[in-house]
């Protein structure tokens, strides 16, 4: 299973159909496991079907996204 927090992002999504995805390019950071700070130059958000923000959701790397939702990234909606 992938970090907690994408699996956490899954079940939210679960209630919200209708949702994509939005990338945002802004530095943000993400603490790991080993606590360490990992620095990114982007991350992404998803959103409902009106563009607005669904709490928590938010990542920085698609592919484990993808992953924990069982698809491809190619196959995740943008």
């Amino acid at each position: 299973m992938a970090f907690n927090h994408y699996a956490k992002i899954k079940r939210i999504l679960e209630a919200h159909p209708g949702w994509s995805i939005v990338r945002i390019d802004e530095p943000t950071s993400a603490k790991t496991f080993k606590g360490e700070v990992r620095q990114f130059d982007h991350y992404y958000r998803v959103v409902d079907e009106d563009g607005v923000p669904i709490k928590y959701c938010k990542f920085q790397q698609i592919e484990l996204f993808a992953r924990t939702m069982g698809v491809a990234v190619e196959e995740l909606p943008y």
